[in-house]
């Protein structure tokens, strides 16, 4: 399925998630998707090798938490998703 197709984009929607079909950035978007699913196959994935669907959902449940919460990145100066996410979301808005 095309990730343009409508039945893709509105399940998007009604997750609440906006869909963008622009092109715009979209290069730059996908290096942090793809670092992402970097780690989670060399972290999660394969070391551990979920034995059934419903162990991956599970651990992958359990990874994401990790991910965001107490895994230090690099790129964010050695701070977490969340760490960085709520300092932002702290900041007055321009305008």
């Amino acid at each position: 399925m095309q990730f343009t197709a409508r039945a893709w984009t509105s399940r998007v929607e009604r997750a609440g998630a906006r869909v963008s079909t622009d092109g715009k950035g979209r290069c730059s978007d996908n290096v942090f998707v793809e670092r992402l699913w970097r780690s989670v196959k060399s972290e999660y994935v394969h070391p551990s090798g979920p034995a059934s669907v419903r162990a991956l959902e599970r651990g992958l449940g359990e990874y994401f938490g990790f991910y965001n919460e107490a895994r230090v990145h690099q790129a964010l100066e050695y701070r977490t998703p969340a760490h960085v996410h709520r300092a932002e979301s702290r900041r007055p808005t321009e305008g």
